[in-house]
Order: structure tokens, then C-alpha cells, then sequence
């Protein structure tokens, strides 16, 4: 039965309207969001690991996204065919599909799924959108790698061994006693990692697999880890990798050589030796050479490696990146094999260049990025196709990442729009360059300021200082749901890359060396300063927070001014003595950030301790750390915590259960961090501003 009750006179039509709960009035009609919200996080998108079609036509990519239900990253697969520039599926059902290697000929597709339950290893035909199990595994395969000939896949996985033990007289127990939970025996240096927990006993080993599946071959053997990328030789005869095979080798964290394993024999055979590390070993196509990282190690806590040539027909080296200076990513052979094309860092940005054998490097007109959605980091990847073109994840400052094409010929196209429905109807924030002279130095600062929809520089706004961590990382202007949602709720906020950042050089990152914090709180106090110097700042509401280094920053700026009304400390080091004897890489830290072992400069780690300042502390302060972080133990910030409680000074601790390091690692966990920031910021705030 239908019901026309717009034509019911007056108070009937009133009480249909009750009881119906239709809303007769235009005003009563919910209004639609216009501003970015905290639910929004779960509608990011973004692109990873493109690679091209071997004639140039296509690219297959990973979507990433959030599922909502299960509170994590969805990948999916899909391709876009560059002629047309259609946009298709290729693996997107309610599995996830990820780490995908396309066949050297183009028809298979290599790629690991949880399909089954657990990840496994499958191969997709794509003349026939056919799919294979290959693998029924008891551990997740990694860094899949084609044989150049296509009929055979290299890969990493975990091999256990037999767990430490030393007593082994135990009485037996009784049947249907109940004990408890027998000892962890330990008896190694590396036995816990962030983001993985307390380790088995056993390390990543080298197999092999035909592609017609069967029973995987293992090639390595021996108590170290063998991870990293893979490369086959050119005759598909051995496999180059990089591996520190030395049983002490968690003693010497950057000490590493590339060898190669045969295919037939599993012998292995070291091919380089040169003081630091070598890593990612990359084959010309040609085969004749073969490209890796190389670190020069100092026992400094900035230092940037070349990218160096070996010619395999006498092992002769060629650094071919020395006049850079910039930290460098990902690289990649053209097929020519005297060209590659690289990514690095340069003054908070992803960028590309070309470099050919003699070391001379033409920069390209591209910043990547995007790949970092809670904080504006550095990120970014590409890839080259045989014909020369460069397929890369695009840096934009108002959405994440999205695909963009550079032709050989110089042409830039963007290839997909995948945020334009979560985010293209929404107000957000503006982001700006603002440039920066250091008081200590005269040195210049990139810093960038966010503003908050409908701003007006004749109102008044609070202001957040968001400090990157690192220390030695990047920030820049790039898109961060975490500094959007700030400047969604009304603040201006301002980030920056202070001395110690990396992207500007050995010697700007090892300003801190030994020294951290120090100078690099002057750049941050003259970050705000010149944001105030702008005329729109409350200078009475003042905010400051930041992670991991920047947590460090926090609470060290705390202790050294009063001018914020509040901050928020987020998975900091507090005290460097127990963080040196805590932390899951003490081996790193301990031989590069410090000048000896910490019971030997105590007093010099005490006095670049924020716990040294915390009696001078009178902001409020909230502390902010994954329970499960290994990196900078929860424990850390106990000890802020229970000093600014024992002086009376307000505090809080908020805890994220089982969350690692990276707390932004889930999408409620985003949300559970930065909602927490501004509600403690929120508490503190004057009314005094004019909005």
C-alpha cells in the first residue's frame, strides 16, 4: 500500500511524519560530511610494486586498502593496459594477493595469496586466467624471483632448527596434570625483532621450485640468515644474493657480502669482499655485470652507500654514484645494460635519476611517493620498462599515491585516480613550503605548514608541532591522513627536516652524530617561531608531539621550554642507557649511535637523556607506545610516565595493545593514535582564539 502522506493536512500529516520518521522539513536533512574524519582512514587507497608487461602494453600493480572488518590492508592485483588506458581486476576476490613477479616472456604471473588459509606460493596463467597452487608450505615464502628462462622460481623462507636447550631432565608429567608452561631457553644475540616478537630457532634459507610445482629444493644451510633480494645468473646456473655467513653475524649488523649459490650443486661461492656492507645484487641484462649497494661504514649514524658495478669477467668494481651524496633506494638496469635508473632522497622528497657506467647522472623531473599514509614521509617505488618508459607511484600532497606513466619521450600521464571518491568531495587541508633559517647555524630548515579547511589568516589557530623520527628520515610535502586529520579539527600544523634528517647529505645527518637531541631542537623551536612570525598563531595554544625519534624530541623539548600547553610523546627513548640494553637492534645501536658501550659514556648518554630534563617538565604530557614494541620498549616511557607522576606534572599513558613499533600498521590503530593526540590536546586548549 502506498502512502501519500505529503498531501495529509497539517497536524495528521505532522504525527505521520512521527511516527514514519520521514523528515518533512529540508532543514532536518542530515547534512553531508565536507571535512576529512577519523572513519575516512579505512577509505585510503593506494598503489605498490608496478611492473611492466615485457612489450611496454600493460602494468600490473598491488591495490592496497583497508578492510574495515578485519581491521587490516587488503591487496589486491590489478592491470593497466596502456593503449587504452583500461583498468581491470586480475586478482581481487576476498583473498589477498601480494608480492607478485611477472614471468621473463610475460604469460605467468608469481605472486603469494592467503587464499587457502595460510600464504602460500601461485602462478596465474594469463592467456587463460588459469591459477596454480604451487606450494603447501609450513612457512610463508619471500622474494619470489624467475629463473631468466621461466621455468624456475628462487625464493626465501624460514627453515627452522633444533631449539636451544640445557636441561633436558625434566620429570615427566603425570598423565592428565596440568603444568605450567615450560622455559625459553636463549642463547642467542638476535632473539626478538620488532614487529615479529621473540624469534624461533632457525633463519631464512634459499630454495628453489620448478613451475610446474612439486617439492620446493632448499640451496643454503647454516646458522645465519640468507634474505634479501635474488637474482639469477644469466645462464640461470647459480643465484646471486647478499648474506652476513658468519655465525657472530648479529654482532656486526652491517657487515655483509654478496655470493652466489649453484643451482646444481648448492655450492656457494662469495663474490664480493669489500669493508661494509654489499647488498641487493641486480644482473644486467646482458649478464656481463652486476650492480649492488655498497656502505663504506664509518661507524657513523648517517651514512649513504653507492650503487657499484662489478664486470664479472674480472671482478673489477666501479662506484658509479660517489658525487651523490643522497641516500639511495631502489635501482634498476635499462636494457641496454649501460644505464640504470635509481631512486634517492633529496631535501624531503623521492626522486629518480639515470646513471650510466661512467658515474654521470642526469636527475629526472619526478618526485614519488605516497606509499606512507599516516605521516608524510619519504616513499615511493617505480619501475623501467624494456622500451625505456618508467611507470611510479606519483607524490601528491592532498591524497595518497596514485600510478603516473613518463614515456620515453618525455610524456607524463596519471594512470589512476583511486582516492577521488574517498577524498575528492571533501575540504582538506592545504599544504605549503615554508623555509626556515636555523638560529644556531644560519643553515636552512624545509619545514612545510598544513592549514585547516576554510582557513582565514585573519582568524587565530592553535598550533601542532609534528616532529618525524629517525632520526635520521624524511619528512616532506607529501599526503598524511595523520596531519590532515589534525588540521580537519581546526589546528595549523607544522612539520619539518631539522639537522640529523636524512635526503640532505652525510654531513647535515651527522650533525647529531654522538649528539642527539642537541641543535636539532633549536631548528624545531625556530619551525615554530617563524609559523607564529606568519600572523594567524594563538602563541597561547601551542602543541607539540611526535614518534619514535621525534617522540625523543618531544619530551627533550619539554624539558627545555614551556611554551606548548600540552604534548604527546609517542613511542620515545627516554633514557639511552636502559634503551641501549632493551632494545631489540642494541647491536646497532650501541657501535653507531653511541661512542662505546653504555656502561662505559653512562654520564655522556645521561645528559642527551630527556629523563635528565624531567624536572624541569611542566606541560601536561601524554605518552603513547605500542605495547608489543620492541623497538623503543613500552618501558621507555614507563619511566616518563612515573617521574611526571611522581612531581605531580599531568600525565597519561596511553597503551595500544599488541601493536609493534608501527602503530599506524592498522587502520583503528591510526585512528586509536591521532584521535588520542587531539583529545589530550583538546583538554588543554584556551578559548581564546578567535574562530
Amino acid at each position: 500500500m502506498r502512502h501519500h502522506y505529503r498531501a495529509l493536512p497539517g497536524l495528521v500529516a505532522a504525527t505521520f511524519a512521527a511516527f514514519t520518521g520521514a523528515a518533512l522539513a529540508k532543514d532536518d536533512t542530515p547534512a553531508l560530511p565536507t571535512t576529512l574524519d577519523y572513519k575516512d582512514t579505512f577509505n585510503l587507497e593506494y598503489p605498490a610494486a608496478p611492473q611492466f608487461s615485457p612489450d611496454g602494453s600493460s602494468v600490473i600493480y598491488e591495490r592496497r586498502s583497508s578492510d574495515i572488518m578485519s581491521d587490516s590492508t587488503r591487496t589486491s592485483v590489478w592491470q593497466v593496459n596502456l593503449d587504452d588506458m583500461s583498468h581491470r581486476p586480475l586478482m581481487a576476490d576476498s583473498a589477498n594477493a601480494f608480492a607478485t613477479a611477472l614471468s621473463p616472456d610475460g604469460s605467468k604471473l608469481a605472486y603469494l595469496s592467503d587464499a587457502g588459509g595460510s600464504v602460500q606460493l601461485y602462478v596465474r596463467y594469463l592467456d587463460s586466467d588459469r591459477t596454480a597452487k604451487l606450494t603447501n608450505l609450513e612457512h610463508s615464502p619471500g622474494n619470489i624471483t624467475w629463473s631468466h628462462d621461466g621455468k624456475t622460481l628462487a625464493f626465501t623462507m624460514f627453515t627452522p632448527s633444533k631449539p636451544a636447550s640445557l636441561f633436558t631432565n625434566m620429570p615427566a608429567k603425570p598423565k592428565g596434570a596440568t603444568w605450567a608452561e615450560p622455559a625459553t631457553y636463549i642463547e642467542r644475540t638476535q632473539y626478538r625483532a620488532d614487529g615479529a616478537g621473540y624469534l624461533p630457532d632457525g633463519h631464512n634459507q634459499i630454495y628453489i621450485l620448478g613451475v610446474e610445482g612439486g617439492t620446493p629444493r632448499q640451496l643454503t644451510t647454516g646458522n645465519y640468515p640468507n634474505s634479501g633480494s635474488l637474482n639469477f645468473s644469466r645462464d640461470d646456473q647459480s643465484i646471486y644474493f647478499s648474506a652476513q655467513r658468519d655465525e657472530n653475524y648479529a654482532l656486526h649488523p652491517l657487515v655483509s657480502d654478496i655470493y652466489k649459490v649453484s643451482i646444481d650443486t648448492a655450492d656457494v661461492t662469495q663474490v664480493t669482499d669489500i669493508e661494509g656492507p654489499e647488498g641487493n645484487p641486480v644482473i644486467s641484462p646482458d649478464g656481463k655485470k652486476l650492480a649492488f649497494m655498497q656502505l663504506n661504514d664509518r661507524k657513523l649514524s648517517y651514512q649513504n652507500g653507492d650503487i657499484v658495478i662489478m664486470d664479472l669477467s674480472d671482478n673489477s668494481t666501479t662506484r658509479i654514484t660517489t658525487g651523490l651524496d643522497r641516500s639511495i633506494g631502489d635501482y634498476v638496469w635499462a636494457q641496454n645494460s649501460n644505464t640504470l635508473v635509481f631512486s634517492y632522497q633529496d631535501k624531503g622528497n623521492t626522486r629518480l635519476a639515470r646513471v650510466n657506467l661512467d658515474g654521470e647522472i642526469q636527475a629526472l623531473d619526478i618526485a614519488i611517493g605516497g606509499q606512507s599514509l599516516g605521516r608524510p614521509y619519504t616513499s615511493g617505488e617505480f619501475a623501467l620498462s624494456q622500451q625505456g618508459d618508467i611507470v611510479y607511484t606519483k607524490a601528491n600532497s592532498m591524497q595518497p599515491a596514485d600510478l603516473a606513466l613518463l614515456t620515453r619521450s618525455g610524456k607524463q600521464t596519471t594512470l589512476t585516480n583511486l582516492n577521488e571518491d574517498a577524498l575528492g568531495h571533501l575540504n582538506l587541508a592545504k599544504v605549503e613550503a615554508m623555509d626556515v633559517t636555523s638560529s644556531v647555524d644560519d643553515r636552512d630548515i624545509d619545514a612545510w605548514i598544513a592549514y585547516p579547511p576554510n582557513f582565514d589568516k585573519n582568524k587565530s589557530y592553535p598550533l601542532i608541532l609534528e616532529i618525524h623520527g629517525g632520526p635520521h628520515a624524511a619528512y616532506g610535502p607529501h599526503f598524511s591522513m595523520e596531519i590532515q586529520l589534525m588540521a580537519a579539527k581546526g589546528y595549523v600544523v607544522v612539520w619539518s627536516n631539522p639537522r640529523g634528517s636524512s635526503s640532505y647529505g652525510e654531513d647535515f645527518g651527522n650533525l647529531i652524530h654522538h649528539n642527539y637531541p642537541s641543535e636539532d631542537y633549536n631548528d624545531l623551536m625556530d619551525v615554530v617561531d617563524a609559523t607564529i612570525d606568519k600572523g594567524f598563531i594563538d602563541k597561547d595554544n601551542l602543541f607539540i608531539t611526535g614518534g619514535s625519534g621525534g617522540g625523543v624530541l618531544t619530551a627533550w623539548s619539554v624539558g627545555k621550554t614551556d611554551r606548548f600547553r600540552a604534548a604527546v610523546v609517542a613511542k620515545p627513548v627516554i633514557n639511552w642507557v636502559s634503551f641501549a640494553l632493551t632494545a631489540d637492534a642494541y647491536p646497532f645501536f650501541s657501535q653507531y649511535w653511541m661512542s662505546d658501550m653504555p656502561w662505559e659514556v653512562a654520564d655522556k648518554l645521561w645528559d642527551r637523556s630527556p629523563l635528565s630534563l624531567v624536572g624541569n617538565v611542566k606541560t601536561p604530557t601524554m605518552l603513547l607506545t605500542g605495547e608489543a614494541d620492541y623497538r623503543t620498549p613500552i618501558s621507555e616511557s614507563e619511566q616518563f610516565y612515573q617521574a611526571l607522576r611522581l612531581q605531580g606534572v599531568d600525565a597519561a599513558m596511553v597503551r595500544i595493545p599488541g601493536s609493534p613499533h608501527g602503530i599506524a600498521g592498522k587502520p583503528s590503530r591510526l585512528i586509536q593514535k591521532v584521535g588520542n593526540i587531539l583529545a589530550w590536546f583538546e583538554r588543554y586548549k584556551t578559548d581564546n582564539q578567535e574562530q
